[in-house]
């Protein structure tokens, strides 16, 4: 009889717990001013008000608009106080973008849908404001009541195709370039005290929930739905924001499902637990926006499956990664058309230059411990000449690899930039310039189907990779 891993050690459990007390920005700060008063004051807690959008006008007929009665909905909301603008279920309540305002909270309720406008005139003249729901310099503000926020996705498909649509760009406009100028869902740009909770998010025709510059985030009990072949159509993406605490989260995508990203600043302190993820590229992925630097990130109790990528790492502006933590993760990895990033690895911890004149950031301070997980291909690290991988630790593992698609194999996904896509046979871990790597526990299954040319359970030059420790690895071959 197999006897059970042992347990990490409680050093582990400490730097896996420590960060989960984010979710302490959540309760209302205490208040005392110790010069004059030795006793502790809390603040004083203010009803909210209560608005209905029908009382302004809304038909939530789901044809004619209500933008007009749902923003001066908004508006009439009283200042420095809570307000929540209900939107009654049974209804469909078209609109083009709409602005919340400090205080506001969209109570879309159960059997309700806010349905996004598909027409250009419906947004704002500047591109990075293309949003159904949009919030700007604004605090205690969010969305939920059990409702619907559909962005109507599969009106910007101008050709289906089940290995990837082709999309609507509005480039022409100018106001962006490439072929991914569409709207977003729902963004909150420069906010504080975000609160997303008991919502379904539908059919994005671009990334769905973008969080940018803000402060104190809580997305919890969130279900995202975007068409698996649209691309472009994120989850959540993350972007130069701090404080963040995504949990009980369900989100099924085409595109990357929850992807940090630096673009003008750091990104610090990303807590994601219980959610489960589905998707034609990455589940998580840091970048490969990375100019600035990602720290204290932690990860538990995911499950992600049939997605093209699982626990993912593009770092290719200069930005550094550092004390990142998954552990308790349950990851099936496949094969999708090359077209989209990713080939079916588990892991993929990467850096390096996008262009020639770019940085070249680092990774170190990895933990990934009690990660299980079947896929169709190997782990992948690779650092690069000024860019190395340092102190990583796989810890509690246990990873089967097996074909079940007809997609070829054979292929290190550098992208974007660096090499692209490049032949090589496969392995159960390749490495590249790594300085400091743990492999404790580690147990690696491979098929016995000869003709899928398994080849290496470890793949590595000696010139790249220093200071590795191998205790209690096996590798060995199963019957399916």
């Amino acid at each position: 009889m197999a006897t059970a891993p042992p347990p990490p050690p409680s050093s582990l459990i400490q730097s896996i717990a420590v960060p989960l007390l984010f979710f302490l920005f959540l309760l209302p700060p205490l208040q005392s001013n110790p010069a004059t008063s030795p006793t502790i004051q809390l603040p004083h807690t203010l009803s909210a008000t209560t608005i209905s959008v029908v009382d302004f006008g809304a038909t939530g007929d789901g044809v004619h608009y209500d933008t007009s009665a749902i923003q001066s909905a908004i508006d009439s909301c009283p200042a420095l106080s809570p307000c929540h603008v209900t939107f009654p279920p049974g209804r469909t309540y078209l609109t083009a973008t709409i602005r919340l305002k400090s205080g506001v909270v969209l109570d879309i309720q159960e059997g309700a849908t806010l349905l996004g406008g598909p027409r250009l005139e419906d947004y704002p003249k500047e591109q990075n404001k293309w949003c159904v729901v949009l919030a700007e310099n604004a605090s205690d503000v969010g969305i939920s009541g059990g409702g619907v926020v559909d962005g109507q996705g599969l009106k910007f498909v101008t050709r289906f195709d089940e290995r990837k649509n082709v999309m609507v760009s509005w480039n022409w406009t100018g106001a962006c370039l490439g072929d991914e100028c569409r709207p977003r869902l729902v963004g909150f740009i420069n906010c504080r005290n975000v609160n997303l909770s008991n919502l379904r998010l539908r059919q994005p025709a671009y990334w769905c929930l973008h969080i940018v510059q803000c402060e104190n985030v809580l997305i919890q009990d969130v279900s995202i739905y975007g068409d698996f072949n649209t691309p472009n159509n994120d989850g959540i993406d993350i972007e130069d924001s701090n404080n963040t605490v995504i949990t009980r989260c369900h989100i099924d995508t085409g595109d990357d499902a929850i992807c940090p990203k630096t673009y003008t600043g750091p990104l610090y302190n990303l807590t994601v637990t219980n959610s489960w993820i589905r998707t034609k590229s990455s589940a998580i992925k840091l970048g490969s926006a990375s100019w600035f630097d990602f720290k204290g990130l932690v990860f538990d109790n995911i499950t992600i499956v049939d997605s093209h990528r699982g626990l993912g790492f593009q770092i290719r502006d200069g930005g550094n990664v550092s004390d990142i933590t998954f552990s308790n993760i349950n990851i099936s990895t496949r094969y999708y058309d090359p077209s989209w990033w990713g080939r079916a690895e588990p892991i993929y911890v990467t850096t390096c230059p996008r262009h020639s004149n770019s940085k070249e950031g680092s990774i170190s301070n990895l933990l990934f411990v009690n990660i299980t997980s079947t896929s169709e291909n190997g782990v992948f690290l690779s650092g690069s000449k000024r860019g190395l991988l340092s102190d990583l630790r796989f810890i509690n593992l246990n990873l089967t690899y097996r074909r079940w698609t007809n997609d070829a194999g054979g292929l290190v996904d550098y992208r974007p930039g660096c090499q692209g896509l490049v032949n090589h046979s496969t392995a159960g871990i390749i490495m590249e310039h790594i300085d400091g790597l743990v492999i404790d526990n580690v147990n690696m299954r491979w098929s016995d189907d000869p003709l899928r040319q398994w080849n290496d359970p470890l793949d590595f030059r000696s010139s790249t990779v220093n200071n590795i420790s191998l205790l209690h690895f096996r590798s060995s071959l199963y019957s399916q």
